[in-house]
């Protein structure tokens, strides 16, 4: 499982037991796109080569504020 802990600077994840840190310009990088308007779902899939993705993605504009 993947757990994804969002903040306005980044983005904290635990994939398979390791932990790590997306920083924002990595974020708005790797999808080309304002940091405030990239969803969940993209977030999983710079982190998960086939990650499940349930439900609507969240802006994490919308998950900060």
């Amino acid at each position: 499982m993947t757990a994804l802990s969002f903040d306005e600077q980044g983005v904290d994840v635990v994939y398979e037991g390791t932990e790590f840190r997306l920083e924002r310009a990595l974020v708005e990088e790797a999808t080309g796109k304002t940091y405030p308007d990239v969803t969940d779902h993209e977030v999983l899939k710079i982190v998960a080569p086939d990650p499940n993705l349930s439900g609507e993605p969240k802006r994490i504009g919308d998950i900060t504020a």
